[in-house]
């Protein structure tokens, strides 16, 4: 049970940084008419979010399977 608030930690750090930089560089390409940077920016942001829901996915698996082992 030690590995489920690493895992969550692991995901928060990856995921806060992407996030960030994503919002960014869609804010910048928004702003700027630059439809490339606004598809990047996209881009990260819904990668971080995918990554998260991944690290949530594994902690909550982890969770029922050790659960059903007692």
């Amino acid at each position: 049970m030690q590995s489920n608030p690493r895992i969550l930690h692991v995901t928060k750090y990856v995921c806060a940084p992407i996030l960030a930089i994503g919002t960014i560089l869609f804010f910048y390409g928004f702003v700027n008419d630059f439809s490339n940077i606004i598809g990047i920016g996209y881009g990260a942001i819904m990668g971080g979010v995918f990554i998260f829901i991944m690290g949530l996915f594994l902690v909550a698996t982890e969770e029922v399977l050790e659960r059903n082992k007692n």
